[in-house]
């Protein structure tokens, strides 16, 4: 078990009408597939979330983020870049672009 590794992102939001915050510190655990979380989010919230990691996917469930008070998640991770999908609450869908270290 790994627990406590802490990370900090940087993101770009891509195809979304509003400003969104590009920094994201975060600190996490994980055992074995399981993942679990806590970081400063793209609406200047904290958000937890769960999940499972397999093959550089992450999929599982979010907090913190104005569109619901628990929404899924998915992000795909190669090395220390990733992609994930994000929605805005008028249904604007776009994309987040991230570098983590």
């Amino acid at each position: 078990m790994s627990c406590l590794s802490l990370f900090f992102a940087i993101s770009l939001h891509v195809g979304l009408e509003e400003s969104y915050n590009s920094f994201h510190p975060h600190a996490r655990c994980e055992k074995d597939s399981l993942i679990s979380g806590v970081f400063y989010n793209s609406e200047n919230r904290i958000s937890t979330y769960v999940g499972v990691q397999h093959e550089g996917f992450e999929l599982g469930l979010v907090t913190g983020y104005t569109y619901g008070n628990i929404i899924p998640m998915m992000r795909y991770k190669k090395d220390k870049w990733f992609i994930a999908p994000a929605i805005e609450k008028n249904g604007n869908k776009g994309l987040v672009l991230g570098l983590e270290f």
